[in-house]
Parts: structure tokens; sequence; C-alpha cells
């Protein structure tokens, strides 16, 4: 994966046509980002079709990109009555069936890689494992990983299979920390499983959010951004690209200024002290 990927969960919202689509991926390329994130819910069942658009009009774009996706959530919606509220569903044939949906929207014979959506109460290892085996075996899918899993959650599907799942996407920032402080980074580091991070800038909150611990992290990343002549997403970002796990930022925007921006956190190389002095603002106290 690139250090950087593209997310499509916005891209209803967008409302961008098909030229303005293309400029967007192909500018994102060029940029180094080469890993698109979906999953089959994203839109109401819409952005992997949006996205799949792109593909069956300009098919020599597959083989320049990681294509992810996620399954294992219902919603309710008019796209498919039959399912009656909002639910979780990890059976082999729901994973199946969802990841033949999502190859037929997205225009593409296999995923790169396919994660478990969210944790299942009622998830049957046995069976997920089944399910990732046999799509493995055909080809439809590469590589298998999970989303906002915890550690025991992690290990309880690592032992029924017989390949490594690939990562773990969880949701990190400089205002959410949740994952270090419960020792799922550290897990993922002792595994050597890269985690993608979603909501890397706490859905805009960094931007504009009028809180105590907002304000607070603010100040201290304006401040390290005049130092590096960057905006305070390169710094945000810098700080989850300067960790050892190796984290994927998955970027939720469809503006390729706001992508540019962010993505010179590539060439921040901030130090231990300007590091912990996020930490400490975002944790209201000094470290122990």
């Amino acid at each position: 994966m690139s250090r950087f990927s593209l997310g499509f969960w916005r891209a209803k919202e967008w409302n961008y046509n098909s030229h303005q689509l293309h400029e967007l991926v192909n500018q994102s390329l060029e940029l180094g980002i080469t890993t698109i994130d979906h999953a089959d819910i994203y839109g109401q069942y819409s952005c992997e079709n949006i996205f799949g658009n792109i593909l069956k009009e300009n098919t020599s774009l597959r083989e320049k990109v990681q294509l992810v996706s996620k399954c294992g959530i219902k919603l309710a919606t008019p796209r498919y009555p039959e399912f009656l509220m909002h639910s979780y569903d990890t059976s082999k044939a729901h994973i199946l069936w969802s990841a033949e949906n999502s190859l037929r929207n997205l225009n593409t014979d296999y995923l790169d890689v396919l994660l478990i959506h969210r944790p299942d109460p009622l998830m049957n290892a046995d069976e997920v494992a089944e399910a990732m085996n046999e799509l493995k075996q055909s080809g439809k899918v590469l590589h298998f990983g999970v989303s906002n899993f915890l550690p025991h959650q992690l290990n309880l599907l690592q032992s029924r299979l017989d390949f490594p799942l690939v990562t773990n996407q969880i949701e990190a920032s400089v205002l959410c920390t949740e994952h270090f402080d419960k020792g799922n980074i550290d897990f993922l580091q002792e595994k050597r499983i890269p985690p993608m991070v979603w909501s890397p800038f706490a859905g805009g909150r960094i931007f504009h959010e009028n809180s105590e611990k907002a304000n607070r992290v603010r100040n201290v990343l304006f401040e390290i951004a005049y130092k590096y002549q960057v905006e305070i997403d390169a710094i945000a970002a810098a700080w989850l690209l300067v960790h050892p796990v190796n984290f994927v930022i998955v970027l939720g925007t469809g503006k390729i200024d706001r992508i540019k921006a962010a993505m010179k956190g590539l060439n921040v190389n901030l130090t231990r002290e300007e590091w912990f002095k996020i930490w400490v603002a975002s944790h209201g106290q000094d470290i122990p």
C-alpha cells in the first residue's frame, strides 16, 4: 500500500462528474497515492459504483492501484429491502455475497484487500476463515484484514487462518489516541501489521472544533507548522507517519489541494520533543 490512501467514503457527496473523478484519481496517482479505500456500504451502497465507472472507462487504471474494500455491515436501505435493520453479518454466505457484489460494482476481477468492517459479537471465526479461504483460492481477493478490531478479536480470527491478516483499519489522530492508550498500536507493531488510519484529522475537528482539547492541540500544531512552513494537516499527518508501526493514512477528501497539503507531512521529520508536545496537548497533562 502507499503511505496515503484515497478514501471514497464521501464520494457521493463530492458530486463529481466523470472527468472530475478521473482528474482526482490521476492527480493522486501522480502524487504517489495508489491505494484506494472503499466499503460496500459507503454512500448507501453507491460509492463502489462511482469508482467502478472510472475503471470501466479506463481499464488500464486497474493495474496501477490497490483496491481495498470492507464487508460485514448491513444497512436498512431501499436498495436492499431484505436488510431489515442496521446490523452486522460476518456469515460465510454474506461475506461471499458482499465480495462478489463489490467486484461487480468496482468493475474488477479481484480485490487487493478485503476487510471485515467491524467486530461482530456473533462472529464465527471458523466460518469467516472458510469464506476468506474460498475467496483467496479463487483469486477474487488477494489479501485480508480487519477494521476497528481490538487485539483479542484480531487474534481470534488469525488463529483460524493459514495466511496473515495484513492490516487493521482503525481511527487514530492527534485528537484520538484510544488505540495508543489501550495497547492496540503496540500489538500491531509486535505483529508487524501496518494499520490503516481512518479520520486522521479527527473528522475535521482539528481545524474548527471549539473545545478546550482541540484548541490546545491546534495551538501546538500551528506552532510546529510555522517552523516547518506547512499547514497543520501536514503536521497532524507527520505525527502519525513518524511512528514505527507504519501507518497508512486514509484521506477522505476529494479536494486535491487538501490532499497535497496533508502529503507534505511525508517531508516533515518531527523531533521526539515535538511529537511528545502534541501528545501532551492531546492528553491535557504531562507524561509520568
